[in-house]
């Protein structure tokens, strides 16, 4: 049997909040193996002159946890 555990992070993008919510995914995996999805929880931004300037992407990562016994241990 298998346990996952979900960690937040929020990604950030100058194009869009579908780049900013990659960013958290792509950085999320450095460090984190076995990640099976992602949920963006919320989306915000920053404003400068009218503008958009900054996307932001609050994001829920699931992976399974690394277990000896999943290992052959």
């Amino acid at each position: 049997m298998s346990v996952v555990k979900i960690v937040h992070i929020v990604g950030q993008s100058s194009e869009s909040f579908a780049k900013a919510a990659e960013s958290a995914v792509t950085e999320a995996s450095r460090t984190i193996r076995n990640i099976k999805s992602f949920q963006v929880d919320q989306l915000s931004g920053e404003v400068n002159d009218g503008k958009i300037t900054n996307y932001r992407a609050s994001v829920q990562i699931a992976f399974v946890i690394d277990r000896p016994e999943d290992a052959g241990a």
